[in-house]
């Protein structure tokens, strides 16, 4: 799938293409809540890196968390103009980059079901909307964005 996505003053515009467009994963962590997650959580999809192309490349921003004292290879994007949160790329997995489902213009598909990760980091006014089918994890589950998608037959 295509997605398009940009920032809130429009100064940023970018797409790339995703086999893992479902957005799923809430993730309470302290760095997606405190950069992307209004809510109280971000929500991340998964797509190829390669097929990025970016419009004003000049107003994008990084930052890099410290994770234990050290600077995360992580690297989220932001727009340097209105502070809009739009992907996270690690050279660790330089075949995926992980554009923020709040940045998405290109409507999405509704998930089967959502994933909570790390509820542990969650903020204490955080009471996640969770339905029968959806999974808690207080780490990261053993299920990749990949293997989520086949599950549940959402590949095409």
């Amino acid at each position: 799938m295509l997605l398009q996505g940009s920032c809130h003053c429009g100064a940023v515009r970018f797409e790339l293409e995703s086999p893992h467009p479902y957005p799923y994963q809430r993730c309470y962590c302290s760095i997606c809540r405190k950069t992307a997650g209004g809510g109280g959580y971000a929500i991340n999809l998964g797509g190829e890196y390669a097929t990025l192309k970016v419009e004003g490349e000049s107003n994008v921003s990084v930052y890099h968390a410290v994770i234990d004292g050290k600077p995360s290879s992580g690297e989220r994007h932001f727009c340097s103009r209105c502070g809009s949160a739009l992907w996270v790329y690690d050279p660790s997995w330089p075949e995926l980059v992980h554009p923020f489902a709040s940045a998405i213009d290109t409507p999405l598909p509704v998930p089967p079901e959502r994933v909570h990760l790390l509820l542990d980091s969650k903020a204490n006014w955080v009471e996640p909307d969770t339905r029968p089918s959806d999974k808690r994890f207080d780490h990261y589950p053993n299920e990749s964005l990949a293997e989520w998608h086949e599950r549940l037959g959402l590949v095409r």
